[in-house]
């Protein structure tokens, strides 16, 4: 019998996943959690196999969940809306062995949780696809200069920090926002953090 916890903040959908995943002879939800602290704490608890994780929840998302979980025995299977680069740039970091879109069909997800106990990793094509085709544009320096903004530097601060010129600063910005094809720098950052291409 294959023990499962699922993590998921919607009660209706927690509920219903619990009842399809019991469905399955060899499937058994062991606990609920409806946030990514709750899940952890439950993994500790009951040792299940899997774990099945949301990843906007409260109180802890489940990218912070299974990085904490990371090196456990237990596997944990990302099961999100969100086909977002940077999210599963994250998880792959995390170690998780399944990513899946909460559109798949459900039978797919009974038969990723088998094929990732066997010692398979389970990721959705569509983010397979955008991972590759979606490279970063910047340069070091680029890099450089934009986490110096997000870290809420202005341009001075920036140009001694970097024992630049303020206009050298100011032309690295116009370049960083052009290649990112945004309007301004907080647009720039949101971007960057979405992809996960901050270190």
């Amino acid at each position: 019998m294959i023990r499962i916890v699922i993590a998921e903040d919607q009660r209706m959908m927690l509920g219903a996943l619990g009842s399809l995943l019991n469905l399955e002879e060899d499937l058994e939800v062991v606990g609920k959690a409806s946030n990514g602290k709750e899940a952890v704490s439950l993994v500790h608890q009951l040792h299940p196999d899997v774990c099945i994780m949301d990843i906007e929840m409260p109180e802890k998302s489940g990218l912070d969940a299974a990085e904490e979980l990371k090196g456990l025995d237990c596997k944990v299977i990302i099961l999100t809306t969100f086909a977002r680069t940077g999210y599963f740039r994250r998880a792959i970091k995390a170690g998780v062995s399944g990513y899946l879109l909460k559109d798949s069909p459900s039978d797919e997800l009974a038969s990723t949780i088998r094929s990732v106990i066997s010692g398979r990793r389970i990721y959705a094509p569509e983010l397979m696809d955008d991972v590759y085709n979606d490279e970063n544009p910047l340069t070091d320096r680029e890099k450089e200069v934009l986490e110096l903004v997000a870290d809420g530097k202005n341009t001075k601060e920036i140009a001694d920090q970097l024992r630049i010129k303020t206009g050298t600063v100011r032309n690295y910005i116009s370049t960083i926002l052009d290649k990112l094809e945004v309007k301004n720098r907080i647009e720039a950052i949101t971007q960057f953090k979405e992809k996960g291409w901050f270190k």
